[in-house]
């Protein structure tokens, strides 16, 4: 990635902060201009003012709520009057509803299948038709190690990423020849804020590496993107638990199932 791309621009959804934020530093360090979309507006602006502090390129920020069909209209609608050429597209917002089905708000449900499904395959949709004319573009898509595997209280975020895993390797192959490589990601845990975990208990997952931090995530899915790889699991845990999915069936949850505090997590 040597050459002169002062003039392209990277969109990154959820990069106000975990994974999403190491995205737009890593992405200025080697020159590209960023249009940082997520919901969090004081967010946005704390990763504007230090990653700018640290790299000569454009950072704009646009608060738009991803769970809403209509934001993938007004994201488009904001690049083209500004005439951005956007090179690469990170689908990186995301959302964990933890809980059993029944016992989760019907707009919870709707909000995190609109986020992991339908706006990412919207996107890649309108940024992908782009980057195939131009014949050259980037397309990372954020999925999970959960993917693999049906996951109970937490069925809906499991399922949405499998949905993501399928999605992202079939666009693959459909956009491989015309310039545009697509990657898709599945991390294990990530030392972001969706785990409430004690420090010292933080730094003893990343030391037995299970758990990644979100610069390490980042750094890997961006080499994987620019490789054109189709997928990368990243961390030794993860990889684990996907060659353990493939040679379990899924009956094999039934046991874990069966022990009380478990099954009251999805009661």
């Amino acid at each position: 990635m040597k050459e002169n791309i002062n003039k392209k621009y990277a969109i990154v959804t959820g990069g106000s902060s975990g994974v999403g934020k190491e995205f737009v530093r890593q992405l200025a360090v080697i020159g590209y201009n960023i249009v940082l979309v997520s919901n969090n507006p004081e967010g946005n602006l704390n990763v504007v003012a230090e990653v700018k502090s640290n790299c000569n390129v454009e950072i704009i920020p646009i608060n738009l709520d991803l769970s809403l069909s209509s934001s993938v209209d007004r994201l488009v609608e904001f690049v083209d009057e500004r005439a951005l050429e956007v090179e690469v597209l990170i689908c990186n917002a995301g959302m964990l509803v933890f809980g059993g089905v029944v016992a989760t708000p019907s707009q919870r449900l709707e909000q995190i299948v609109n986020l992991h499904c339908v706006i990412p395959t919207l996107l890649c949709r309108a940024f992908g038709a782009q980057m195939s004319k131009r014949k050259k573009g980037y397309i990372l898509i954020m999925s999970s190690m959960s993917a693999w595997m049906p996951f109970p209280a937490i069925a809906a975020y499991s399922a949405t990423k499998s949905y993501l895993r399928s999605f992202g390797q079939s666009l693959y192959y459909e956009l491989r020849h015309q310039g545009v490589k697509v990657t898709v990601v599945m991390p294990g845990a990530i030392d972001t804020q969706f785990y409430k975990l004690a420090a010292s208990t933080r730094s003893k997952l990343l030391m037995f590496g299970l758990m990644q931090s979100p610069a390490e995530v980042a750094r890997k899915s961006l080499k994987a993107l620019w490789k054109g790889r189709r997928r990368i699991i990243i961390g030794l845990f993860a990889k684990i638990c996907v060659t353990i999915c493939f040679l379990l069936p899924s009956c094999a949850l039934l046991p874990v199932l069966s022990i009380k505090k478990v099954r009251q997590l999805f009661e």
